[in-house]
Parts: structure tokens; C-alpha cells; sequence
């Protein structure tokens, strides 16, 4: 990917090829996913500000709490690998729809990323997708703000 001027747009937003390499990513993460329980697998893959692309899928448990989603599992592997800034993360998987985050996961988003700034892509294939601001799919998150405020 490079360095994150290679990835954006005059804009800041993510440029269309890489929105396409992310899809394609998060595909291919989709296939380890561990779900013998929902058969519901789903892939992410998450572009920091450095233009490294981390990958996460779905991972069940038979107690079900400790199943971790593909997007939480992509931030924990890009955090634990030293990256705390993020720029995008596409979703894909279930059975041909539009994936948003779960309220945890939007959450999580939130601690390492810009609202304002941070693409959600959601995504049915390469050619079918929709780009959202993590701000309209949290619009009044609990932030390391309102710790300030304390």
C-alpha cells in the first residue's frame, strides 16, 4: 500500500483502488473465519495511517460472549502489532449484504480513529459497496472527550 499519501484522495478519502484492494482483502480474511455455530462468516480488513492493510475475521465460541468480531479482531491485531491510527476498514460476508459494525465494534472504532475522517466500507463485492463516516454509525459515542470531562 505504501505511505497513507498514496492512499487518499485530495479529499482524504480513500482512493477507489484501494477501497477495491480493502473489499478484495477482507474477502480473503472472510475464508479463516471460525463460525461452526452461525455459519455467518464475515472478513475485515483495516488500512492504518501508515497504509498497512490488517485483516480480521469472525471468531465464535460455544458460550457465544467470547466471540469476537472480524472488525475487533483486525483492531486487536493492528494494535497488538504497535498501530493505533486508522483511516478505513472494509466489511464483507453473511450472505450478500450491506455489514455494518455491531455497537461494540463501532465503540472500539472509535478509541483508535477520527469520526469524522474513519471510512466504514460496506460491501456486497468489489463493484457494490457504501462508504460511511464512523460519526454517522455512532453519532454520540463515548470518547476519551468525555474521560476529559471527569
Amino acid at each position: 500500500m505504501g505511505n497513507q499519501n498514496t492512499v487518499l484522495e485530495n479529499t482524504g478519502s480513500v482512493r477507489t483502488e484501494c477501497v477495491k484492494q480493502l473489499i478484495q482483502k477482507a474477502y480473503e480474511a472472510q475464508a479463516y473465519a471460525y463460525v461452526p455455530y452461525s455459519d455467518f462468516a464475515v472478513g475485515a480488513a483495516l488500512l492504518c495511517a501508515d497504509g498497512t492493510i490488517v485483516t480480521g475475521c469472525n471468531i465464535e465460541n460455544a458460550a457465544y460472549t467470547p466471540t469476537s468480531c472480524a472488525e475487533r479482531t483486525a483492531v486487536c491485531k493492528a494494535v497488538s502489532e504497535g498501530r493505533r491510527a486508522f483511516r478505513a476498514i472494509a466489511i464483507v460476508g453473511g450472505h450478500g449484504q450491506y455489514l455494518a459494525p455491531c455497537g461494540v465494534c463501532r465503540q472500539v472504532l472509535m478509541e483508535f480513529a477520527d469520526p469524522d475522517q474513519f471510512e466504514v466500507i460496506l460491501a456486497r463485492n468489489e463493484k457494490d459497496y457504501q462508504v460511511l463516516l464512523l460519526r454517522d454509525l455512532l453519532p454520540y459515542a463515548f470518547s476519551q472527550a468525555d474521560l476529559a470531562r471527569v
